[in-house]
């Protein structure tokens, strides 16, 4: 598992990270999201030794990083900040790295395969997209065959296929008892791909919570409502305690009230309904609403 405790970092008079501590679960991919500037990628710096922490420790396996005798067979890593030497060629700059972690040297050939560069494997790097270029990325996460990956917006650059790859490839890797800690900003992906999130903001843990319990508990669920008359219904519904939002297109929002009972309520006013349905508030819904309250940085 993946180990922080008061983790804190300043540049100067700013503090980046402040006080964070939060355990990454093995078996589980684990969402790290926050706004720009929260502190996501400088927290993944100090796990991986690449920035030295004012307080605190990050741990993996019970190790800090630089402990680590070959890392890439422990922990496969992909930053934003990361690039391999653009004259190398793919394979070349993954067959340095398979010879620095004493990784046989067939991995190379295995995850190139994975990633679907094989046909790539001769081209200099400074010649890759964007999306080729996150791949070889995410095929030098892979080389050591590690329990443990700590993915920087791994899907920038990423067409639509890659992205569903990408996404199968960690749920089929968590359900082997791995340790995945993801940052992304698309949170429609995040919402397909993450059992736990953990959300910083202003370097402060503002959650850490199955996703399931996070949209539940903050999320805004309320049942759509369609009819001839939407005046008279909302009398109706408000009278029986239900808190009404007008939609833009004439619909009612109902929160309060189960659909069977304003489906009740509705008929005992001789009223027709054209719809009926209930919604659930998204991911990037929630998020939003969590990190715009006032003292974002309560434990949730």
């Amino acid at each position: 598992m993946i180990e922080v405790q008061n983790l804190t970092k300043r540049y100067g008079q700013n503090t980046v990270v402040n006080g964070l501590t939060f355990t990454v679960r093995s078996g589980t991919v684990t969402g790290f999201l926050g706004p720009n500037g929260a502190g996501k990628s400088t927290t993944m710096r100090m796990m991986l030794g690449l920035t030295r922490p004012d307080t605190g420790f990050a741990r993996i396996d019970g190790h800090a990083y630089r402990e680590l005798s070959y890392p890439l067979r422990q922990v496969g890593s992909l930053l934003e900040t990361s690039a391999p030497h653009r004259s190398l060629l793919a394979a070349d700059h993954l067959l340095w790295l398979v010879q620095s972690n004493r990784i046989a040297r067939r991995r190379v050939h295995e995850v190139l395969e994975m990633v679907g560069l094989t046909a790539a494997a001769r081209q200099r790097i400074g010649g890759f997209s964007l999306g080729m270029t996150q791949r070889l990325g995410l095929a030098a996460a892979l080389l050591g065959d590690p329990p443990v990956l700590i993915l920087d917006e791994p899907l920038n650059g990423l067409d639509p296929e890659g992205i569903r790859w990408l996404r199968e490839l960690l749920r089929r890797m968590a359900a082997q008892g791995r340790t995945i800690l993801v940052s992304s900003h698309l949170m429609t992906e995040m919402s397909m791909i993450a059992d736990r999130l953990i959300i910083i903001h202003h370097g402060h843990l503002v959650a850490d919570t199955r996703m399931s319990d996070f949209i539940q508990r903050h999320g805004r669920t309320y049942v759509r409502v369609r009819t001839s008359e939407p005046e008279l219904l909302g009398r109706e519904l408000e009278r029986n305690g239900a808190a009404l939002t007008p939609g833009s297109d004439g619909s009612l929002e109902v929160a309060g009230l189960a659909p069977a009972e304003i489906s009740r309520l509705a008929a005992a006013q001789g009223l027709s309904l054209a719809e009926l349905s209930t919604h659930s508030a998204s991911l990037e819904d929630t998020f939003l609403a969590v990190i715009s309250q006032e003292g974002t940085s309560t434990h949730v």
